[in-house]
């Protein structure tokens, strides 16, 4: 090619300095691509920079699409020189880059080419129909990556000057740069508006939680907003069932698809879910015929071939597994990274549906339970919920006696010692506080499993649910305390109701006996008086006469000393020790009876009747006796506390089955079941020790003998 007469120092400085002054101002207009990451007017000002360099020409850029492996028509932008004005008119279809043509050759290559370097090169047909007798293509590229083309046209026959290709690199670096910056900006302003779609829909997700709505709804919900965030084709939620040995489906959601072909799946099993459940890992698959998915994989319809799949576990605070979140796509590589991410992040929300659900429900069973059942029934359901809400091994509660002493009433799981533990890494302790007292009614606790290792991560909320359920107990006993307090109150009225209708009878029977028994002596010896010569002569006569007087004031005896307990008692201090000896002499049990006394003497007084207590005494040996048939041993056994004096009376009769413990201190128990003295004597042995201030309780399995435990209230001392 001819070369054209090379320009004067002048000419070169001038164009050296317009070069240096135009890359000052393309710098420029890159930096300004943030605000809106528009490059074509950078790329504009490159184009006419350059043809003021190398003048006589005209030059034009292109973006290249790595996709479609093209050059893109809809991105030229040109540039001409003084003479060629003209040609802008030229619509981009005329001029489109050939899919071999030098620029191509340029990107392949990645370095420039010169269409008089090469032989084989032909010039685009309409570029030569416009007289351009060379061409120059310089790919743009940015860390090994080609972002387009810049083409530069001669309409003279002569090569670039090395100067003039010196600054065509340099304009050729700075195009790249200003399209890389405008995509960079691009794709970060894209990033931050899909962020914040996300964010929204996140925020939506937790508003759903805060709704409160049933836990099919929210999970339903949930899945459906992890489909919108994915573009997955379907999902599933699966929960872990009570065993622990299925994941049950819950909810689902699909485009095109009804339900699962199976509704469990057995954790053990073949499938993804039940892979990610075990290993507790999320999963994302990219292809689901590679290895090994292939293999455990199942399809959901017959009529519809999934190709990915992304799959999280559902794991609590405390790090329980409550099942798995399940998406799925007919697209190869339909999920990345970030929908991971994302699904995790839902799958947060559904733990916490989980576990408000299934505490609300269970706070709601506790309530119900603190209602209508009594207070062991509640404890023993409040340890169950323990191990099912924090994922425990196992959960007991101590309660603290009147004596001080720490006693297991209740526990679930694994064994409990019956010593009150000490706070360690793999339990959660919870004192049993009764509102401002000093002291707790006991504790209670859980204990995680030993397989979990050292639990030193105790979540608050494992701690707020325990704290939650240890409230709830302390509700029972106290409900449990009261309610006994309420059937002492109604007993004590209802006896003193009771003993004001049973003394206007007794006053009424007593008079009545006066005036139809106290006859009896009277007419006995106004016979006497008058036969008695006859009643010398016949003794049986005589005799039967002083039996009917003798019977007829024994009776009035037993009357009025019966009718005695009726009257108001007066209460005074008394030892107990001799008030039982008085009833064991009283009695004259048979020879075949032994009868023991331990730990009697030494107790401190109580507040009582004498004679009401040796009436009680005498009442519970005579009915030992008979449930012994008169052989066998009684034992009388006192102890104290801070507050009472305890008397058990033990026979090693035949025992009262648990079902009569309650119905054998009833008045009419003896004329419905057991004839004889059992029922009548201690009806008065309840409400003897009702009116003392005591209690009397039973302890029998229905086969090896019977114990009656005797409450007395300690006597005040005198000041």
């Amino acid at each position: 090619m001819a070369n054209s007469p090379l320009p004067t120092s002048n000419e070169m400085d001038n164009r050296l300095l317009e070069a240096l002054a135009s890359l000052n101002q393309i710098s420029t207009a890159i930096n300004q691509i943030g605000s809106s990451e528009d490059q074509s007017s950078s790329l504009q000002m490159i184009v006419e920079s350059a043809i003021r360099v190398v003048p006589g020409f005209s030059a034009s850029i292109y973006t290249y699409n790595p996709i479609t492996d093209r050059l893109d028509p809809e991105t030229r932008v040109v540039a001409y020189a003084s003479g060629y004005e003209s040609f802008r008119n030229i619509s981009p279809n005329e001029d489109i880059p050939r899919p071999n043509g030098i620029g191509m050759r340029s990107i392949r290559r990645k370095s420039r080419v010169l269409s008089y370097e090469e032989s084989d090169i032909q010039l685009h047909p309409f570029q030569a129909k416009l007289g351009v007798k060379a061409v120059a293509s310089f790919p743009m590229i940015v860390a090994e990556e080609v972002l387009g083309v810049l083409y530069i046209y001669l309409y003279e026959e002569r090569q670039l000057l090395q100067f003039e290709e010196l600054m065509l690199h340099n304009f050729v670096n700075q195009a790249a740069m200003a399209i890389y910056h405008a995509r960079h900006m691009a794709g970060i302003k894209q990033d931050l508006v899909q962020k914040e779609n996300q964010l929204s829909r996140l925020r939506r997700a937790g508003l759903l939680i805060s709704s409160r709505l049933k836990l099919e709804e929210t999970l339903q919900s949930i899945l459906e907003l992890a489909l919108e965030l994915t573009n997955a084709q379907y999902g599933i939620f699966r929960l872990l069932d009570k065993s622990n040995e299925f994941l049950v489906t819950r909810a689902v959601s699909a485009v095109h698809l009804e339900r699962p072909l199976m509704e469990k799946l057995p954790i053990d099993g073949k499938s993804m879910m039940a892979h990610v459940a075990r290993t507790r890992q999320s999963l994302l698959v990219r292809d689901l015929r590679e290895k090994p998915w292939a293999d455990i994989y199942y399809p959901l319809d017959s009529n519809l071939e999934m190709r990915s799949e992304l799959c999280v576990p559902i794991i609590n605070a405390s790090g329980r597994l409550e099942g798995v979140l399940n998406l799925e796509s007919p697209q190869v590589a339909a999920f990345t990274e970030e929908d991971s991410h994302t699904l995790q992040s839902l799958a947060t929300y559904a733990v916490t549906a989980i576990q408000e659900v299934r505490l609300l429900d269970a706070l709601q069973e506790a309530a119900q339970l603190l209602i209508a059942q009594p207070s062991h029934i509640v404890l023993d359901q409040l340890c169950v919920m323990s191990n099912d809400l924090l994922n425990t091994s196992s959960s007991a509660i101590w309660l603290t006696n009147e004596k001080g002493e720490t006693q297991l009433v209740s526990s679930n799981g694994a064994p409990i010692s019956e010593d009150l533990p000490k706070e360690q890494s793999n339990s959660l302790l919870m004192p049993l506080t009764n509102g401002d007292k000093p002291s707790a009614l006991g504790m209670f606790g859980a204990f995680y499993p030993a397989s979990s290792g050292v639990r030193s991560d105790k979540s608050e909320w494992d701690r707020k649910v325990l704290a939650c359920l240890a409230n709830y107990a302390v509700l029972s006993i106290q409900n449990e305390t009261r309610q006994q307090a309420l059937r002492a109150s109604q007993e004590q009225h209802l006896i003193a109701e009771t003993f004001a209708a049973v003394g206007d009878i007794s006053a009424n029977l007593l008079h009545n006996m006066n005036n139809k028994v106290g006859v009896i002596p009277v007419r006995v010896q106004a016979i006497q008086d008058k036969y008695q010569k006859l009643l010398e002569e016949d003794a049986y006569l005589t005799k039967s006469l002083g039996e009917i007087e003798r019977s007829a004031a024994a009776a009035m005896q037993v009357v009025q000393e019966n009718l005695s307990h009726l009257r108001p008692i007066r209460m005074e201090r008394i030892q107990v020790a001799p008030r039982v000896m008085d009833a064991i002499h009283a009695v004259q049990a048979p020879l075949e009876i032994q009868i023991e006394v331990d730990g009697l003497e030494g107790l401190p007084m109580v507040n009582a009747s004498g004679q009401s207590l040796s009436f009680v005494f005498r009442n519970l040996i005579e009915n030992a006796i008979d449930a012994m048939q008169g052989k066998g041993i009684i034992t009388i056994r006192g102890k104290q506390n801070p507050y009472w004096v305890e008397i058990a009376v033990s026979d090693t009769g035949r025992g009262i089955p648990p079902e009569l413990h309650e119905q054998i201190f009833e008045l009419a128990y003896s004329s419905r079941t057991h004839p004889g003295k059992m029922g009548f004597g201690l009806w008065w042995v309840k409400t003897l020790m009702t009116r003392l201030g005591g209690t009397v309780t039973i302890e029998s399995d229905g086969k090896y003998g019977t114990t009656f435990n005797l409450r007395f209230p300690i006597a005040e001392h005198e000041a």
